[in-house]
């Protein structure tokens, strides 16, 4: 009876080991980095009064204002993120950031989530003061998919499957690192994962 349980443990060691390898070489393939793990804040650093809270795969600005700043820069890349915001959330996702102890729209890209933005042109799925939204969309009360492009000069967002900013040129900021806003209602990031172009 030993033998037969021993080889049958070695089998499913065998199959667990195959199935292992073989996802983490799809993961591997499609190129993309996690840049948040849902239970710390390892690659990141706080900026301002923000009030960030880490738990169940989900990191969450709760308070104004401030912000999460990525401890590496990056120039060419895409970014895909899911979030849920509140429909008066005020929040963003700010890349190529100039001064990473002082992030605005000024001296960065700000991706913008903010339903209600006086000025709707640059509300939800913008590039604020670059690339007007087109259609406008609204993400608050549920979760939503982001795809950002940054590749040289052209910019490309995506919401929800459907582009927001099909074709942007701005060669104001070349590389920098990606921030996160808190500035308004809650906001909570599950996914947030970059590719390298």
């Amino acid at each position: 009876m030993q033998p037969i349980l021993k080889q049958v443990f070695a089998i499913a060691f065998s199959l667990t080991a195959a199935l292992l390898s073989m996802n983490a070489h799809a993961q591997a393939q499609d190129g993309y980095t996690d840049l948040i793990d849902g239970v710390s804040l390892e690659g990141w650093n706080i900026i301002g009064n923000a009030n960030w809270v880490i738990g169940k795969g989900i990191v969450e600005g709760n308070k104004p204002a401030g912000f999460l700043v990525s401890s590496k820069s990056y120039r060419n890349f895409i970014i895909r993120a899911e979030f849920w915001a509140e429909s008066n959330t005020n929040s963003g996702i700010f890349i190529r950031c100039q001064d990473p102890q002082k992030v605005t729209a000024a001296n960065s890209y700000e991706v913008n989530i903010w339903d209600t933005r006086p000025g709707q042109e640059y509300s939800t799925g913008a590039i604020v003061d670059v690339a007007k939204v087109n259609p406008i969309h609204k993400a608050g009360g549920r979760w939503n998919t982001m795809e950002i492009v940054a590749n040289g000069p052209q910019l490309k967002v995506t919401m929800n499957g459907v582009p927001t900013v099909i074709d942007a040129r701005d060669s104001k900021f070349a590389d920098g690192p990606i921030a996160l806003q808190s500035a308004g209602g809650i906001i909570q990031f599950r996914k947030l994962q970059i590719k390298p172009i």
